[in-house]
C-alpha cells in the first residue's frame, strides 16, 4: 500500500452492520415519515427536502408538481417517499427526508448507531497518525453526522474531518471520487477508499484512489477476481507515518 494521506469510508457494510441500517433505521424512517410530515410541514428544512423530492421525481418544483397532479403536496411527498423506500432507491431527496426523521430518533435516544468494535480505535489511531478521515455515503451528510454523533461508542464526529453524499455524485461513478479528491485537496492516489461494494471500489480505483474491500458479518458474498485487497477489520490497516 502506498502512502495514505486520507481514508474515505463507506458506512453500511463497512463501518456498520447492514442489518442495523435495514432492520432498524429504514423501518424507523418509514414508520415515522407521515407523523414527521404532519408535525413539521412548512419548516424550512422539510421544505428544502420536499423540493428535492419533487426535483428527483422530474418536476421543476413542488408547486409545479402540485399543479400537474392536482394533489395535495404533502401527500405527493409522502407517497413518493414510501415508493422510493419500498424500492430501495437512494434518491437525494429521500435521504434528506430520512435524515430529518432519524434526527428525532437519535436526539431522543431511541436510536443509537451501530459501529463495529474495531472502528472507534482505528479512527482514533488514524487521526493520531495524521490521517484525514472522511465519509462518503448515500445517506445525507445530515444523517451521517447524526449517525456518527450518536453511536453506541459515543460521539465519533471529532475523529472525522468531512462528509460527502450523493450531492457530490453517484457512488458508482469515477467522477464522484475525482470530485471528492479535488475538494479534499489531496491527490487521488493518496486516498484509501474502504467499501463493501465492488462497483464503488472500481469507480474509486478508476479515479486513481487506493481501495480495499471490507468484508463484514452479514455482508453479501462477493465473487473472487475483483482485484481489490480484502480486509475484515480496520485493525488490519495500520496506517502510520502518513501526512500531507
Amino acid at each position: 500500500m502506498h502512502l495514505v494521506q486520507g481514508v474515505l469510508l463507506d458506512v453500511e457494510g463497512t463501518t456498520s452492520a447492514v442489518a442495523y441500517v435495514y432492520d432498524v433505521m429504514f423501518p424507523y424512517a418509514r414508520q415515522g415519515m407521515q407523523g414527521y410530515l404532519d408535525t413539521n410541514w412548512g419548516s424550512e428544512s422539510l421544505a428544502e427536502a420536499a423540493e428535492q423530492v419533487a426535483r428527483d421525481a422530474g418536476h421543476a418544483s413542488l408547486d409545479a408538481w402540485r399543479h400537474a397532479s392536482g394533489s395535495d403536496p404533502q401527500r405527493l411527498v409522502l407517497d413518493e417517499a414510501i415508493r422510493l423506500m419500498d424500492a430501495d432507491v437512494k434518491a437525494t431527496g429521500l435521504k434528506q427526508l430520512q435524515g430529518l426523521v432519524w434526527q428525532s430518533g437519535f436526539e431522543s435516544g431511541e436510536l443509537r448507531a451501530h459501529v463495529f468494535p474495531d472502528v472507534p480505535p482505528a479512527l482514533a489511531a488514524w487521526r493520531a497518525a495524521g490521517v484525514d478521515v472522511r465519509v462518503y455515503s448515500s445517506g445525507s451528510i445530515h444523517a451521517q453526522r447524526l449517525f456518527f454523533g450518536h453511536s453506541e461508542a459515543g460521539d465519533l464526529l471529532p475523529q472525522l474531518s468531512g462528509h460527502y453524499d450523493t450531492t457530490t455524485g453517484p457512488k458508482r461513478e469515477a467522477a464522484s471520487y475525482a470530485q471528492i479528491a479535488a475538494d479534499w485537496g489531496l491527490p487521488a492516489a493518496g486516498v484509501l477508499f474502504l467499501s463493501d461494494i465492488v462497483a464503488e471500489l472500481d469507480a474509486a480505483s478508476t479515479a486513481g484512489m487506493q481501495t480495499a474491500l471490507v468484508v463484514r458479518p452479514g455482508n453479501a458474498a462477493v465473487e473472487p477476481g475483483h482485484g481489490h485487497p480484502v480486509v475484515e477489520t480496520f485493525a488490519a490497516l495500520p496506517l502510520t507515518g502518513v501526512g500531507r
